[in-house]
């Protein structure tokens, strides 16, 4: 049987089963670009920091060996022709030549589910559309070898300033005022104690 205190550790144990870091759990986001439907994956930068563009293709059967190529895209032309800028395979990143060249980072993770890509130092001109290509290969046994090809879009929106986000503001000012609740509840409990100790004291005093 669980006592008081399991009882109350017990959800607190949960969470933090289900949160750390290292466990196989993967979450993939469809868009438009693969065979699920979803809009694309926007993501907001600030000119001259970094942004990470996020691709997520999950492995259904993590027992089978495969042989994982990514391919970055940036589209052009109305999104109709796609530019070449970065490879990864083998575990091994390749930078192609061009306006992202030595800016572009590998961010994904290592049993590759999370092939990622982080741009250092962005521009106005990292702006658009950008296609996450991700191949696998499967083997089964030594003769048979399916191919399973996964595509995400990501929409890249760089702003010149950090843009204010009513999210963030609101959470900072709510955590603020619970700080200043938890000190004034703190204030009256030691002002509650010290009479109570106070009278305490006062009626120990009196029969003597």
């Amino acid at each position: 049987m669980i006592g008081p205190v399991g009882a109350r550790l017990l959800p607190l144990l949960l969470l933090i089963f289900v949160v750390r870091p290292g466990l196989p759990v993967c979450v993939d986001i469809p868009t438009d670009g693969s065979a699920g439907p979803g809009p694309p994956i926007v993501t907001e930068a600030v000119l001259g920091r970094g942004a990470k563009l996020i691709c997520i293709s999950c492995l259904t059967r993590e027992e089978v060996k495969t042989v994982t190529s990514v391919v970055w895209n940036y589209l052009t032309d109305n999104n109709t022709l796609a530019v070449p800028i970065f490879r990864y395979k083998d575990r091994h990143a390749i930078d192609v030549a061009g306006p992202w060249e030595k800016r572009l980072i590998w961010n994904g993770s290592f049993d590759l589910q999370d092939v990622s890509i982080r741009i250092v130092n962005v521009t106005l001109n990292d702006s658009g559309t950008y296609h996450c290509n991700v191949s696998r290969q499967f083997e089964f046994g030594s003769v048979y070898y399916p191919m399973l090809n996964r595509s995400r879009v990501v929409r890249l929106n760089v702003n010149p300033t950090d843009k204010a986000d009513p999210t963030t503001v609101y959470s900072e000012v709510m955590m603020y005022v619970l700080l200043v609740c938890l000190t004034l509840w703190l204030l009256v409990e030691m002002v509650y104690c010290y009479r109570k100790i106070s009278r305490a004291d006062e009626h120990t005093q009196d029969p003597a």
